[in-house]
This record gives structure tokens, sequence and C-alpha cells, in this order.
């Protein structure tokens, strides 16, 4: 079984946005008892909700979504997952200071031919760029987590 963490700054938009995109993947591809999603906030707005218009985007592309409530990454984490995954430097930046290691640590956008940052739309208020930017992410991810099975 693989474990995956979606990690961004408030664990409000991008991280729950990743986490229901790719869960919605992994279902497609029958990968549910393989591949277990969770998602995580540096910073996080701690019992919050997914942001409105991040449910907005889910809601366009028909990504199902249930009630998200928002959680802070902490060291012990480490042990739990396989993959931690960021949505730009400075998450990561963070991800490593809290984990206190960096071998699970990557940015989502490095599983595709554009290594670069996910803006935070909470600051953009572009919400499309950024649901874009996380379905080739995850697109990229799981294209590489199947490629390893199939090595195996």
């Amino acid at each position: 079984m693989i474990k995956i963490c979606f990690v961004c700054l408030g664990n409000i938009c991008r991280s729950p946005m990743a986490l229901f995109v790719m869960k919605n993947l992994v279902k497609e591809q029958g990968l549910e008892q393989e591949i277990v999603i969770e998602s995580r906030g540096t910073d996080a707005e701690v019992g919050c909700d997914m942001h409105p218009s991040s449910k907005r985007m889910l809601d366009q592309y028909h990504i199902p979504y249930k009630k998200h409530v928002s959680t802070q990454l902490k060291s012990s984490d480490y042990e739990e997952f396989d993959y931690f995954i960021g949505m730009d430097d400075y998450n990561i930046h963070d991800m490593i200071k809290i984990l206190k290691k960096d071998d699970k640590v990557y940015k989502l956008l490095d599983f595709t031919r554009e290594s670069k940052d996910i803006a935070d739309p909470w600051y953009t208020n572009n919400f499309e760029i950024t649901y874009n930017e996380i379905d080739k992410g995850c697109r990229g991810l799981l294209e590489f987590l199947m490629s390893l099975s199939k090595n195996e």
C-alpha cells in the first residue's frame, strides 16, 4: 500500500483539491485499495472546511468530495506516509523543517514536464489555473506510481 499526503499552507485550497482529484483518478484506475491519500497544511487553518472556490472547481469538473477538515502537518506524520507532495517551494521548505527529513518530500509539478510552483489561489484568486495544474500534477504522480508497480 502506498500512502500519499498532499501539503499546502493552510490545507483549505490546494492540498484538499489535490486530495480529491487524486482520489478520483485512483478510483478510475481501480486502485483505491492500493493507494491511500490524505492532506495537511504546514500552517493549517485547523478545523476549517475546504475553500468554497475549491469546491466550485471540483463541482465544475465533476470530482466527488466529502466534507474536509483541515489539519496541520506534524513530525510524526513522517512514519505514516510514503510521499509528501507539496505545492510550492515555500511548502517544501516548511515540510522539511517540520518532518526533519527530505527523502519523502516532493513538489507536485515535479511529476510533470513543467517543474514549477502551483500558485496559491488564496492570494491569486485564480482557482481555475490552480485546478488545472493540480490535475496535471496528480496525473503525472499517478503515472509515476503505476510505473513503479510495473517494475516490481
